[in-house]
């Protein structure tokens, strides 16, 4: 059982008013809040070993190196990856994606085809788009049924000879779809295809194990599981890291320079160019130490509490849709009230403290298929309670009352 009131009191955002009100955040599926540790971590490094690393011979350089180094160690153990090297240190999930998407460039030809899902936030639509545009190779897309749940028959059909990779996403942002991605990686690996994985809104709520998963590629940002933003990870096997070229160039991804050839560095680094964003990289491995401490399985099952609380509570308001009823959901709620536009609800509703996400929510495509504007989405974290839900329902109640 999760100790609710000491958890929340790790986290000093979540004790400040807004707009007179107790803050009621629950706009987790964009960024998660940060405890305490994170934000004193983030001080420390700059305070004490602030270097930069992997070239100096300094002792800071070599502390700053060392932590590092131990942050990637952290994160291959986080998510059982093989290698320490088959972790690759990004700004956040847009750039893992895009980094495999380019390198897919010199291994797609035209007739070729590539596999997302209707459930996908943009960043893991547009990159591909781009490719194929690139290429001439064909995007298709693996559709979706009524509950928000891929359609698992059609996915089979799709999958041929053609297809080079299938990119699909964990866990939907805009509806908390678990995708069955076992059964995805398996079938894509029988046609061929390598798989990537988004799985920035899964890790907030589970560990992933990449061996056992048997995927290709797996994404994620640190600001959506209690670190900082700006950082991020790639996780590949080390084969496919290796068959890839580096998305960009620039110092530490080099072994030799000349005016005439440059030589790329081993793994991690040919992926790595520039000076990273050391501190957050650091500050991952804090906050993922942070996350394991109050243990991930209390973690589903408190969240699975609060969202069948608030699915039974905003069911109950008249005129209230909820859109995403998959049988496997994590704790995100998407709905709307009849004829009142999402954007006017989270107005008035954030005037009585209450922060959700309104609009598309990066995935138009899923709006498009429900043939509407948006919804209001309220995203619950492990540090939320159904006291605050309580307090979304009644706000939504008098915002409806309102705009009536």
């Amino acid at each position: 059982m999760l100790d609710i009131q000491k958890i929340r009191a790790d986290f000093p955002i979540l004790s400040q008013k807004v707009n007179g009100k107790p803050l009621v955040y629950f706009d987790n599926g964009a960024t998660s809040q940060k405890p305490q540790v994170v934000i004193d971590a983030i001080a420390k490094y700059y305070q004490e070993i602030n270097a930069n690393i992997h070239r100096g011979v300094h002792t800071l350089s070599q502390l700053a190196t060392d932590a590092y180094e131990a942050s990637r160690m952290k994160i291959q153990k986080h998510i059982n990856a093989k290698y320490a090297h088959e972790v690759i240190f990004t700004s956040g999930t847009t750039h893992g994606i895009n980094a495999v998407a380019n390198g897919f460039a010199s291994l797609i030809k035209e007739g070729d085809e590539i596999l997302v899902s209707a459930l996908e936030h943009h960043s893991n639509i547009v990159p591909w788009q781009m490719l194929c545009e690139r290429t001439g190779a064909t995007l298709k897309v693996i559709p979706m049924n009524e509950a928000g749940e891929l359609i698992m028959a059609e996915y089979d059909k799709l999958l041929s000879s053609k297809t080079k990779i299938v990119t699909v996403n964990h866990i939907s942002n805009a509806l908390g779809t678990i995708n069955p991605i076992k059964y995805m990686i398996d079938k894509a690996h029988e046609a061929g295809a390598a798989v990537l994985i988004d799985g920035a809104q899964a890790t907030p709520h589970l560990k992933p194990d990449v061996q056992q998963l048997d995927c290709d590629f797996y994404v994620f940002s640190g600001h959506k599981i209690c670190g900082p933003t700006g950082v991020g990870i790639l996780y590949g096997k080390e084969d496919w890291l290796r068959k890839l070229p580096p998305y960009q160039g620039g110092g530490e991804m080099i072994a030799t320079v000349t005016f005439e050839k440059t030589t790329y560095a081993d793994l991690p680094h040919k992926f790595e160019a520039g000076t990273p964003n050391i501190a957050d990289g650091i500050v991952l491995g804090t906050a993922i130490d942070y996350l394991n401490s109050v243990g991930f399985d209390a973690i589903a099952k408190y969240e699975h509490e609060l969202l069948q609380y608030a699915t039974e509570q905003l069911s109950a308001i008249e005129g209230l849709k909820i859109f995403g009823t998959a049988k496997e959901k994590t704790s995100v709620i998407s709905f709307n009230i009849e004829g009142i536009h999402p954007y006017d609800i989270g107005t008035i509703i954030d005037k009585l403290g209450i922060a959700v996400r309104t609009g598309h929510h990066c995935a138009q495509p899923i709006m498009d298929f429900y043939q509407i504007p948006g919804t209001i989405r309220a995203s619950f974290a492990f540090y939320n309670t159904k006291e605050e839900i309580d307090a979304m329902v009644a706000a939504v109640k008098k915002a409806q009352m309102m705009l009536s």
